[in-house]
């Protein structure tokens, strides 16, 4: 088996062009540097090194000898670099799961920052359900997830809750009730504009009727998207109840007014989900771009 030690001493004479020089270079006495590379002469059974002044001459041996192991230690190095960037974070993948309105409203802008200071990580961002963004980091398809809603719980799973956002009634801007405070009861006499079932703004809403011994609201029209939802009653149909983070931008451009309901105060919760285990450095350095709080 070749000895790489005497080897890499041998590398640095020949780079070098002297064993004193490279005996400096390496804080190393000459004589132990002159000791192993005739070690590896005798090993290799090839003289390497003649005496020339000063200084040493390769021979032709030497020459290629040294020239393969220049590329032997520079891929030796560029391997150090690559587990080194993987350990700080500046390369490998990042694997990010969310639901959507965190995926829409909340980490595109910290995806693009955090892109634009780790360019050599590789993103792979995928919106989906809760359910199926804890399969995901179950199975090891996903290292971080965000997830809207109700907290999921699972034994493998560390969570904490990441921010709070606000539940708002929204309606047209020339409703009788925009910009009104009034109580839920009056509210649920309007028509609603419902997200699809199992949709947690649907559930909060029927839950606080319930609280509130209020007869449940009569679905006027049910849709599967918040931006169908958003245009319906901008349109001047129904009153949606949803997330303020969808719902602002249309309400500080004036498209849509918030109702403010005195009985009735709502959030929507999103959380932080990782396994219980450290995290990868790309997930470390990822969430250092993530705003906690609203």
């Amino acid at each position: 088996m070749l000895n790489l030690h005497a080897l890499r001493l041998f590398h640095h004479v020949a780079e070098q062009g002297s064993v004193t020089k490279a005996a400096d270079q390496l804080n190393i006495s000459q004589p132990a540097v002159t000791s192993q590379i005739k070690k590896l002469e005798r090993e290799l059974g090839l003289p390497l090194l003649s005496p020339l002044g000063r200084g040493i001459l390769l021979t032709e041996a030497g020459k290629r000898l040294a020239a393969e192991a220049g590329r032997l230690f520079a891929l030796e190095r560029n391997i150090e670099q690559t587990i080194d960037d993987y350990i700080q974070g500046n390369a490998g993948r990042l694997l990010i799961a969310a639901t959507y309105l965190p995926a829409n409203f909340l980490l595109p802008a910290s995806i693009a920052k955090y892109k634009q200071h780790y360019p050599n990580v590789e993103v792979q961002f995928t919106t989906t359900s809760s359910a199926n963004a804890i399969n995901l980091l179950l199975r090891y398809e996903a290292d971080i997830a965000f997830i809207g809603g109700a907290r999921q719980s699972h034994p493998s799973l560390d969570s904490k809750q990441w921010i709070e956002d606000e539940m708002w009634f929204v309606i047209h801007k020339n409703h009788r009730l925009a910009s009104q405070e009034t109580l839920l009861a009056e509210v649920i006499k309007e028509p609603i504009a419902f997200r699809e079932k199992g949709s947690y703004s649907r559930e909060q809403l029927l839950a606080m009727c319930q609280l509130h011994r209020l007869e449940l609201p009569k679905v006027g029209l049910q849709l599967n998207g918040f931006s169908e939802l958003i245009r319906v009653v901008s349109e001047g149909y129904g009153v949606a109840f949803l997330s303020a983070l969808e719902a602002r931008e249309e309400v500080e451009r004036g498209d849509l007014r918030r109702i403010y309901v005195k009985d009735v105060r709502l959030t929507n919760p999103i959380s932080l989900h990782q396994r219980k285990e450290a995290l990868p450095a790309q997930a470390r350095r990822f969430l250092d771009f993530v705003p906690a709080g609203l």
